[in-house]
Formats: structure tokens, C-alpha cells, sequence
């Protein structure tokens, strides 16, 4: 017994040849037929039946369920992932699983979207019955345009009969790289109609260095709108400034505005060491404006934090004010904000 489990072992994973190598022509001509494959969509994604699809997932008042089994499913994975990160609520649905109790997880206001190469796969055919019984609209996207799952969606992105890269014409390839740039088409598609933002972005994908590269200057700055902020009038004294701002908390800077609130300049720490050096005690009855920087770098609160970093290296400065459409301070941000988001190394 244990030799004939031998022989099947050795049948299966034979011997090492180290005469063997590569075939680095055959591996460029599996990324030519994909490529070619992906290219042949060009027509499909130019086509009313592409928008439609667009126009209804967009429409979507629920979930787009995307499901598929074996490496389509696996591609739907990713679909639905894309989906769910670009502002349209998405999960993928195991075909199996919903024959046996998670059908369930589909709502009334779903939508359904299937993905086999064939559309021949019996597990998804199972499922269409008890969504045409639901009345969830089903799309689909196939190889054969007159396979059962084609002919019983409401809506089919036929992208042809993909001859697969296999050196057997077997292992799912070219198909499922045509789904799945088919699939970020229709995502980043609806993407784009739901003018989906950087800031919106941002917000879905909080953790991690991409994360942290989108995060805002409204989202990471220590002094936020609303709060009490280091900002004195040009005509103040030094002085004055200095108990205005006293009681704030963390400050390295004061912002120094007109009479109608815009902001004219700023004084940092350095600024006020530098006027005590020169002037002495004197330096505490000049008005703000004499020893302000003006103008002074500044930024909004959809600037990205990165961007700040930017200007923060760019110019040697520690504080950026932080203003309005109309120039008016609304926040103020340390480069240690940013810092402590890890955006740098």
C-alpha cells in the first residue's frame, strides 16, 4: 500500500530536472494573449450595454452582490472590493453558501452580479430561480452570450469566448483577466458619476501608508475650526497677542489678521525670540505687524497633509495657517501633526 502511495506521489510531483529551464517565450506570449484579450474589450465598454449596467449599479439603492465560483469568484472578490472602496456598498456572495441559507444576505434593493466564463457554472444557475422570484435584478458578465446564465439576466456583458493562455487551453487566464479589468471598468466607471473624492477616499481607507498619504489638513490639523484660535488683529501690540493667546493650548505661532478677519500674516516663536534680540523689551509694545511675516504660506482644509509636508521641508517653516475660501483663519497645522501620521519615513 505504501509503495503503490509512493508511486502516485512521484507520478504527481516528479523528480527535480535541473536540465530544465524557463520557456521566458512562452511566458511573453501568456502576457501578449491577455493583453490582446483585455484590448478586445475596448468595443464592449464603448457599448449602450455598458452604460446601462453603469447607470443601474449606479441607481443601486442597496448592495451590488457579486458572485461567481472557482476563479471567477475569486475575480468577484476583487470586484466587490473595488466596489466597496469607491463608494458603491458591495459584498461577494459564495454561489454554494447561498444555495444553503445565505441567500438571505441579499436584499430587496440589491442588485446581483454574477460572473462565469461559460455560464454554464450549475451552482449559479441554481441561484437564478429564487432571485427571479424576488424580482432582484441579475446582471452578468459571460463568455457566451447564449449560455442559460446569459439568457436569463436582465442585463449581459458578453466579452466573448476568451481562449485561455494554458499550454492546455484549461486554467482559467485570459478570461479572468478580462473580467476583472471589465469589472474596474464598471467600478471606477460609477466611481467617476458619483464624483468620488481623494477626501472621500481618504475616509474608506483610514489605515496604512495609503491611508495616511490622503489624509486631509482638516482631518489632521491640532487647531480645528470651531476652536479658539492663536489669531491677534495687526493692530495689537506684541503684548496684547501674548495674553489674547496665553491660556491656548499648544501653540508655536499666532495668526495675524486685517480688520475684516483675512488673514495678513504669522509669528511664530522664532519671530518673537528674534524681536526680543533685536529690540529688547521694546519688542513687547510693537504692534503684530511690524514683526509678522508677510505674507506667509498657508493652506485649506482639502489640502492633502502630504502636500503640507511638502511645504513644511520645502521652506524650513513648523506651523502653516490654515484659511477659508475667503482667507479667514480656520485652523492652524504643525508639521508634528503630520509627522504623527507617518507619512515620511
Amino acid at each position: 500500500m505504501k509503495q503503490s502511495q509512493a508511486k502516485a506521489s512521484e507520478a504527481a510531483f516528479p523528480q527535480k530536472d535541473d536540465s530544465v529551464q524557463p520557456d521566458l517565450a512562452f511566458a511573453r506570449r501568456v502576457i501578449e494573449a491577455e493583453s490582446a484579450g483585455v484590448a478586445g474589450l475596448a468595443g464592449l465598454v464603448e457599448s449602450a450595454v455598458f452604460a446601462e449596467a453603469a447607470r443601474r449599479i449606479y441607481a443601486c439603492r442597496g448592495s451590488v452582490i457579486v458572485t461567481g465560483v472557482g476563479k471567477a469568484g475569486q475575480i468577484g472578490q476583487k470586484i466587490s472590493g473595488t466596489l466597496a472602496s469607491t463608494g458603491t456598498p458591495s459584498h461577494f456572495l459564495h454561489p454554494t453558501e447561498a444555495l444553503h441559507g445565505d441567500l438571505g444576505r441579499v436584499g430587496n434593493k440589491d442588485l446581483v452580479l454574477a460572473l462565469s466564463h461559460s455560464g454554464r457554472s450549475d451552482e449559479l444557475l441554481r441561484l437564478i430561480e429564487p432571485l427571479k422570484q424576488r424580482e432582484i435584478p441579475l446582471l452578468s458578465i459571460v463568455g457566451d452570450a447564449q449560455s442559460q446564465l446569459a439568457r436569463h439576466s436582465d442585463l449581459v456583458l458578453c466579452m466573448g469566448m476568451q481562449e485561455e493562455a494554458c499550454p492546455h487551453g484549461l486554467a482559467p487566464s485570459v478570461s479572468t483577466t478580462c473580467m476583472l479589468a471589465l469589472g474596474d471598468a464598471l467600478a471606477l466607471t460609477v466611481m467617476k458619476m458619483r464624483r468620488f473624492t481623494i477626501e472621500d477616499y481618504a475616509r474608506f481607507h483610514p489605515g496604512g501608508a495609503l491611508g495616511a498619504r490622503l489624509i486631509t489638513v482638516g482631518q489632521s490639523m491640532w487647531f480645528k475650526r470651531g476652536e479658539t484660535l492663536p489669531v491677534a488683529m495687526e493692530n495689537e501690540t506684541v503684548e496684547e497677542m501674548l495674553q489674547k493667546t496665553a491660556s491656548l493650548k499648544r501653540r508655536g505661532a499666532v495668526m495675524i489678521v486685517d480688520e475684516f478677519g483675512k488673514l495678513r500674516g504669522i509669528i511664530t516663536d522664532g519671530d518673537l525670540r528674534r524681536a526680543i534680540t533685536r529690540f529688547g523689551a521694546e519688542a513687547f509694545g510693537r504692534k503684530t505687524a511690524e514683526l509678522m511675516t508677510s505674507p506667509c504660506k498657508r493652506v485649506t482644509e482639502e489640502t492633502l497633509a502630504a502636500e503640507a509636508m511638502a511645504i513644511f521641508h520645502k521652506y524650513r517653516i513648523d506651523e502653516l495657517p490654515v484659511v477659508d475660501a475667503q482667507e479667514r483663519p480656520v485652523g492652524l497645522i504643525d508639521v508634528q501633526d503630520i509627522v504623527s501620521l507617518k507619512i515620511v519615513q
